[in-house]
């Protein structure tokens, strides 16, 4: 009878474990159908205000199959060309695609949240029966999609497809243990003990912050040139907009392609300020300096935005100050860690490491835009539409470069404005630079509200007359208590000294507590 008491627990930890893995299974698999569904809900419900598209419900549905293949990376074709002739479709809308990633990253993260009724599984395991839950999903609708209009390629199904799926899973794991940073064995003995110190830990965090935020800038400062490019040529871009659909339905269809494409706009809008630009076809290139050779430009709306043809004027130099501002925002957030407000010399960070973090956090910066490119170009066609958007190495390499060299030397410039001597200028409050004056000044008048409150309370005490009534306590010099949070008891609180009737109550009212 013991040892069916003993083995009793450890029977039903296996058993829980082996139900945690096909939960597993079926919350990828979930994901992936909960992705699908949403696309599915919204090209039926196109299809159905059209009602003269001419196309079947099973045409509706493999198209829908087709876009949620689209929105993991894989490249589709297109039969029904004019010419005949099979077209690729690789311009993944950005986005689309945050639906089906944001569902598989949760999915993971889920995952590994232990549970009352079953253990939580390893990260690897985890990870596996997500993804392949997820990608088991993912086959049956390929196979499916692929008597369509928009059939998928079998080797764009595998990749990027797989790689998204996995990487979006492998960020979900990442989340749910806590962020953790690990070195391998033969790493050098100066990182694991900067590492152990928590050092490192948050250093890397600085990297992190202060890419993201330089990615951030760039495409938000890429959307900005694309409004302002679709407000100076707001009636080609109305045009576009009337001629390719002439009923209200086939209109809403336009929109909704546009507003899933503004995130594609928003990185090409960061290449073209980058300076590399992007590519209207296999003849034409979009720079700051110009804009040559013969554009294959489709009528779209959003394609209303790229400049006029020939060479660059100053209106199209301005647009360099993207990837200045993406600079200044990559020196700013490292210099937030190295030498923040109110910090000492002793305390902030040395210039070489405050150099060195920003040096990272650009290259972490061109390594976030080359994925962003990569994925917001592609082919729509053969021929002079094979290649359309940014080259993404180029725009990778020009966002690392242009934010090395601006962000190093702001983030020294900025840690030394921080850390230099008493401030004469009004303009600290600009760079987070808190003068020394102002600091001492602060303290002394912190200190002597603390004294004065103090003093008042032990003398509140002192004439209250009360046995019963608890001391306030005194306050301690150095802390300054709150203003609207008065320290002694409510019913022992009385006006001050001064303001007190001959029977020692607030107001001389007579009331006694």
């Amino acid at each position: 009878m013991s040892q069916v008491t003993e083995s009793g627990p450890m029977l039903s930890a296996d058993q829980g474990r082996s139900a945690a893995l096909p939960l597993a299974l079926l919350r990828g698999a979930v994901a992936a159908g909960l992705g699908l569904g949403a696309i599915t809900v919204l090209v039926l419900a196109l299809w159905i205000s059209s009602p003269d598209s001419g196309e079947s419900p099973a045409s509706a549905l493999h198209t829908a199959a087709a876009l949620w293949l689209l929105a993991h990376g894989a490249e589709l074709v297109r039969a029904g060309t004019p010419s005949g002739v099979p077209a690729p479709v690789g311009v993944v809308p950005l986005l689309l695609a945050v639906v089906p990633v944001w569902l598989v990253h949760r999915a993971a993260r889920d995952v590994l949240v232990p549970d009352e009724e079953r253990p939580a599984l390893s990260a690897p395991v985890g990870l596996a029966a997500v993804v392949g839950g997820y990608l088991l999903v993912g086959a049956a609708v390929a196979y499916y999609a692929r008597g369509g209009a928009l059939a998928v390629r079998p080797l764009a199904a595998l990749f990027p497809a797989v790689a998204v799926v996995a990487g979006a899973a492998a960020a979900g794991v990442w989340t749910a243990a806590g962020h953790p940073v690990a070195l391998p064995a033969g790493a050098p003995a100066a990182l694991h003990r900067a590492l152990a110190g928590g050092r490192l830990r948050e250093r890397a965090g600085t990297v992190w912050r202060a890419a993201a935020a330089g990615v951030a800038m760039l495409v938000g400062g890429g959307a900005l040139l694309v409004a302002v490019g679709l407000v100076w040529h707001a009636h080609p871009a109305r045009q576009a907009f009337v001629q390719l659909s002439g009923d209200w339905p086939g209109r809403v269809a336009v929109l909704l392609l546009a507003v899933v494409l503004v995130p594609n706009a928003a990185v090409w809008g960061a290449a073209y300020g980058l300076g590399p630009g992007f590519a209207l076809g296999t003849a034409s290139t979009v720079t700051p300096l110009a804009f040559s050779g013969r554009p294959a430009l489709p009528r779209f709306p959003l394609l209303a935005a790229v400049p006029a043809e020939g060479a660059g004027t100053l209106p199209n130099w301005a647009a360099l100050g993207v990837p200045v501002a993406a600079g200044v925002t990559v020196a700013w957030f490292t210099v937030r860690r190295a030498a923040p407000p109110y910090c000492e010399r002793e305390e902030a960070w040395g210039p070489g490491a405050t150099a060195l973090v920003a040096a990272v956090a650009g290259i972490g910066c061109g390594i976030g835009t080359a994925v962003l490119a990569a994925a917001a170009g592609g082919p729509l066609g053969t021929r002079a539409l094979a290649e359309f958007g940014p080259v993404w190495w180029l725009t990778g390499a020009a966002a690392a470069a242009w934010v090395v060299v601006l962000g190093v030397p702001g983030a020294l410039l900025l840690r030394f404005w921080r850390l230099r001597g008493p401030v004469r200028s009004g303009w600290w409050w600009l760079t987070g630079a808190v003068p020394a004056r102002e600091r001492e000044l602060a303290r002394a008048r912190e200190k002597e509200r603390a004294r004065e409150r103090a003093e008042a309370y032990a003398s509140a005490a002192a004439t209250s007359g009360n046995a019963g009534t608890p001391s306030a306590p005194v306050a301690d010099p150095d802390l300054a208590p709150y203003d609207f949070l008065p320290a002694d008891p409510w019913y022992g609180r009385t006006a001050r000294p001064e303001e007190a009737g001959p029977s020692g109550s607030a107001g001389g009212a007579g009331l006694s507590p």
